[in-house]
């Protein structure tokens, strides 16, 4: 079982000690997507839905989320969030979503931007769910990584 990092020789889950590990500057980015129905997009265009601004909502849950990563994720290591991008875009079916996470510490942040997206995506059903019970978050995944041990990574086309 040792070559599964977060357990230990006994099969039972650790947290990775990176204490030896150098700080480098490692960033990551996640996409996901809200699907909602013809009569919602039409409201977030012309700023209409009854709860108010839904993107500036979602923007600031997906910024406050990507700081909670350690209080969701039980083997996720604190660090330092340095930077905290969160855009959201009204396309035709639904809420694009993108988040863009950045530090200088000894452990990666793709857990934080895809839970940035997610809690984005969240934070849009639960603004639209009065118009739109059928909302569902789809397509969310990490599409770029850098920094660290491993390198670089951008996810292949779909």
């Amino acid at each position: 079982m040792s070559e599964f990092t977060h357990l230990d020789e006994r099969g039972q889950a650790r947290m990775v000690d990176v204490t030896a590990k150098q700080p480098t500057v490692r960033r990551a980015t996640a996409r996901g997507r809200v699907a909602v129905s013809a009569e919602v997009v039409a409201a977030l265009r012309d700023e209409s839905m009854p709860k108010g601004d839904v993107l500036a909502v979602a923007r600031i849950a997906g910024i406050a989320a990507a700081k909670k990563v350690p209080d969701l994720l039980p083997l996720a290591h604190v660090i330092g969030v340095h930077g905290v991008r969160v855009d959201l875009e009204v396309v035709d079916d639904g809420v694009l979503i993108e988040a863009e996470v950045s530090t200088a510490d000894r452990t990666g942040v793709e857990m934080e931007a895809l839970t940035a997206v997610t809690v984005a995506a969240l934070a849009v059903v639960d603004m639209v769910k009065g118009r739109d019970r059928g909302a569902r978050i789809v397509d969310c995944r990490v599409v770029a990584k850098s920094g660290g041990r491993s390198g670089d990574w951008t996810r292949p086309a779909d």
